[in-house]
């Protein structure tokens, strides 16, 4: 399975592919991170494709000290065929290759499946909060 660097062309098909599997939020601009991730060079997307069909991405970055993963799909009715597996594991390679040592991301907690998943892949649950707000929105 070929995983491939994703351009500014994927953005729709991206896009498309995150709102199939749940991913976005009607609050999260999701055409926008994806211009974020093509446009550092701290980040990217990376895709397969079956043909010309985009059947998995991931958005990976660093901030410096850690490594992020977002957007994990794998196109619903392809699940099982070691797309997410494939996709995790380039997304490992690229932070190394970026001198990152440690990877992480968020999971909705109501996401049980894709946290039997990561667990599958050796991923635990990290003892720490999350906190966050809007900078759109006036703080209270």
């Amino acid at each position: 399975m070929d995983v491939v660097t994703l351009t500014p062309a994927d953005a729709d098909a991206t896009v498309a592919l995150w709102g199939a599997c749940n991913l976005t939020r009607p609050w999260n601009d999701a055409h926008a991170d994806y211009a974020r991730a093509l446009a550092g060079p701290s980040s990217t997307v990376l895709g397969v494709r079956d043909g010309e069909a985009l059947v998995g991405t991931v958005m990976v970055g660093g901030d410096g000290h850690r490594g992020w993963v977002y957007y994990l799909a794998a196109d619903p009715g392809r699940r099982g065929e070691g797309i997410g597996r494939a996709l995790m594991a380039a997304a490992e390679g690229w932070l190394v290759a970026h001198d990152l040592p440690k990877v992480q991301f968020m999971v909705r907690t109501a996401n049980t499946e894709v946290l039997t998943f990561y667990a599958r892949l050796g991923y635990e649950e990290q003892d720490v909060v999350v906190l966050g707000r809007r900078l759109d929105a006036p703080a209270h």
